[in-house]
């Protein structure tokens, strides 16, 4: 049996590069003790850089700005996510017209490209919602998360479809043959191995969308780009200017990396079962 295999000695840690490396010793550990080291000399010398300063003014809007993008992320991955379980669902369907539906959905919004995805449900989608003697505002940044939920929507289905069409045909007829109905197979069998083989996939789809948020700044929704393009306005300052946009950086990847070191890791424990 697989389960009784067992791993040869060290391969835990061949799966895991830096595993038998303390955690001070790491990179990412290093750059940071450094950063701080440069930091208190500055604070002690008194020889702190003006775009620094700058920026230690700027950051706490800049932390809000990415929490706003932080938002619209997980609301277009929740919604992209449920719309496409759903569209998954109808590509399996025994029926011809509505294989064929969620096929052109698939294709449409899988091959569109997002900026033009964002430009349409801003401008296409009221800015107002009128129901009988009442009016409800749609804000820029709902628009935005439709946007994106459009492509994670697509992307999900196609993720949804292929993990069901991955499990052995010898499961189904197994399952079948002990009497258990076509629900059961479903819901006991097929999904729990799909949930595992659809994770990596899946983060790494969430980390692409939270990317792609950065649009979000070019139809008016007041994030972190737009943040940074108002503090590199208002500093007017050639050297903060390149900093901003580098904290920029630093910051989408704080966010997106350890969605991809977590996607490494689940890859590596599925590839042992």
């Amino acid at each position: 049996m697989a389960s009784e295999i067992a791993l040869p000695q060290g391969s835990t840690a061949s799966l895991a590069p830096d595993a038998g490396t303390p955690a001070w010793r790491r990179p990412w550990a290093l750059a940071a003790w450094a950063a701080l080291a440069l930091v208190a000399f500055w604070a002690a010398t008194g020889t702190t850089p003006t775009a620094f300063v700058h920026l230690w003014t700027w950051l706490p809007a800049l932390l809000r700005g990415l929490l706003a993008n932080i938002e619209i992320s997980v609301l277009a991955m929740v919604l992209g996510t449920l719309a496409g379980l759903l569209v998954g669902a109808l590509s399996l369907s025994p029926l011809r017209v509505l294989r064929v539906a969620a096929r052109w959905y698939v294709q449409v919004f899988r091959n569109a490209p997002v900026l033009v995805l964002v430009y349409f449900t801003t401008y296409v989608f009221p800015f107002e919602l009128h129901l009988v003697s009442w009016t409800f505002p749609f804000p820029d940044w709902i628009k935005v998360v439709l946007g994106l939920a459009l492509p994670a929507s697509a992307n999900v289905a196609e993720i949804f479809r292929g993990a069901i069409q991955s499990i052995p045909s010898a499961q189904w007829e197994a399952a079948q043959s002990l009497a258990f109905r076509r629900s059961e197979i479903f819901r006991l069998i097929v999904l729990p191995q799909c949930l595992r083989r659809m994770l990596p996939p899946w983060m790494n789809l969430y980390a692409s969308i939270t990317m792609s948020t950065a649009l979000a700044s070019l139809v008016g929704v007041h994030d972190v780009v737009d943040t940074a393009q108002i503090a590199s306005n208002t500093v007017a300052r050639t050297d903060f200017t390149i900093l901003v946009y580098f904290t920029l950086l630093g910051l989408f990847f704080a966010c997106c990396y350890p969605i991809a070191r977590a996607t490494r890791a689940l890859e590596r424990r599925h590839d042992r079962h």
